[in-house]
């Protein structure tokens, strides 16, 4: 393939040349991208193992726990959907045109230091992320182990025989999953591109199958789409404010790949490429998705009883067990993809960027893998409550974060990089700022964290925790304009305000 050439980009060998200092800002991993060559079909892959995962499904299975009907529910979804392909656009381009992951194009808005501040939350949110879809997919393990060897029953249990509130047998799921990601990651980008081009469209197989499954079990005349949560449906101002929540609760979900989107789009062969490969990717490929997933657990109520918005539970009901063992694995896979991808990776990236003389990209990786077992994940994504909570605590740092980011890069720096000067700490480097922290980012992330935290955590609030990424993104965003414009930086800043 032809590959683009970057106006702004450097030769890694005249950055290098910087001198010694500079090396605790490179390494070979953060260094421009060698080789631009991804095709808009290759970010559509991207996209469908992101939305094609157990954590896609569960989090749209759980939009009927808010009561809303069918229609609406579908509309939010694309909705929400719409407004990631826009923003996810807009923070491609940076790392696109420049070659760079996040952490380094979070130098020129930090500082070439300060920018580990961003890396380390975001890598601490990847790892949580890391562990959640890690757990969700070890569960379709757990059950298709069962099925096959029913004597294992006993060692499911979590009083019997467990740990820390993961049974035996789910210790065991977590860890063979955590091994072979694990392993995938650590054969190179190139694996990881090739193994995500199958796991999107293996789950559009084994969904369509699935349904034609349930359509065949219940017949046409017991089929409706008419669903709604435990409380009944909603009506009147009520369904408004839940349909605007449902499109807050996609955009949380997808915060998280957003962020991290820059990370691949380092190897795009033209922002054209990824634009497209985000249009069918998203807002084309995720009808599709949604409208299978509304169809799979509209069909579930009549033909077990009850709705179930778990694609695991759904396929284990399943009579045939060559179906549930092909079933259960292709979940698997799906989410394996996605989860290398958007979490694996990027937290690579961040925890290389603390110490990039010492850690590498895949010493960062390990980084990552140990730290998703320590956050014990299934306490994180257990219940309906406990997984809006979870995504709204990580969107109240996600967001800041991209807003910063973007604000930047088109308003403040007005699309100009100079890619040198992200990895050199001399004083007259362009983003050394000073001490090589630029404080007054620092400070627009701290405002808008604490307001997004006060949606959250603040009773009288309440009603606005599902917006906390867009409440921190429009704070961290515009108070970061407010300070750079100002012409202070941050010393400045804090001098005024003890005076």
């Amino acid at each position: 393939m032809n590959m683009q050439t970057r106006p702004e980009a450097v030769p890694p060998v005249l950055i290098t040349q910087a001198g010694e200092q500079d090396s605790r800002l490179r390494n070979r991993d953060l260094l421009p991208a060698a080789r631009q060559d991804w095709n808009w079909y290759d970010y559509l892959s991207f996209w469908m193992s992101d939305v094609h995962s157990v954590g896609g499904y569960v989090t749209a299975g759980n939009l009927f726990t808010l009561g809303l009907p069918s229609g609406l529910v579908f509309a939010s979804l694309l909705a929400g959907v719409l407004i990631v392909n826009v923003l996810c656009n807009l923070v491609a381009v940076p790392s696109q045109r420049t070659g760079a992951p996040f952490p380094v194009i979070c130098r020129m808005s930090f500082g070439v230091l300060g920018a580990n501040i961003p890396a380390l939350i975001r890598g601490v949110i990847a790892v949580c992320w890391y562990g959640i879809q890690t757990w969700l997919a070890s569960n379709a393990l757990v059950v298709l182990a069962l099925r096959l060897s029913p004597a294992l029953t006993p060692w499911a249990e979590v009083r019997m025989h467990g740990m820390l509130g993961l049974s035996a047998v789910g210790w065991g799921a977590f860890g063979l999953l955590w091994l072979v990601q694990a392993a995938i990651f650590w054969r190179g980008i190139e694996t990881i591109r090739r193994f995500i081009e199958l796991a999107g469209p293996a789950v559009y197989a084994i969904m369509i199958a699935l349904d034609l499954y349930l359509l065949q079990r219940v017949g046409w005349s017991h089929f409706s789409f008419q669903i709604t949560g435990a409380g009944g449906p909603l009506h009147g101002g009520a369904l408004a404010w839940a349909s605007i929540n449902a499109v807050a609760l996609v955009v949380s979900y997808f915060s998280g790949p957003m962020l991290n989107f820059g990370d691949f789009a380092r190897y795009g062969r033209s922002a054209s490429d990824i634009r497209r490969g985000n249009f069918w990717g998203l807002p084309f490929n995720f009808i599709g998705f949604s409208a299978l997933t509304i169809c799979t657990i509209a069909l579930t109520a009549p033909a077990f009883g009850h709705v179930m918005i778990d694609p695991v539970e759904t396929v284990a009901h399943i009579d045939s067990l060559t179906a549930v063992i092909f079933g259960m694995l292709t979940f698997i896979i799906a989410t394996a993809g996605i989860n290398i991808v958007a979490n694996f990776v990027s937290a690579s990236f961040d925890f290389s960027n603390l110490a990039p003389r010492s850690i590498s990209l895949r010493r960062g990786g390990m980084i990552a893998a140990v730290g998703s077992i320590l956050i014990m994940p299934w306490k994180l994504y257990g219940s309906p409550q406990v997984m809006h909570l979870t995504l709204d605590v990580l969107a109240t740092f996600i967001g800041p974060l991209f807003g910063i980011l973007v604000v930047d890069y088109y308003i403040v720096r007005r699309r100009q990089v100079d890619v040198a000067a992200l990895y050199t700490t001399s004083p007259q480097g362009r983003y050394w700022y000073r001490n090589g922290v630029n404080l007054a980012a620092v400070l627009a992330l701290l405002v808008a964290v604490m307001a997004g935290s006060a949606s959250v955590f603040v009773p009288a609030l309440s009603t606005l925790s599902g917006f906390a990424w867009f409440i921190g993104c429009l704070t961290g965003g515009l108070s970061y304009l407010i300070l750079m414009h100002s012409g202070r930086d941050a010393r400045s800043v804090f001098s005024s305000i003890r005076s």
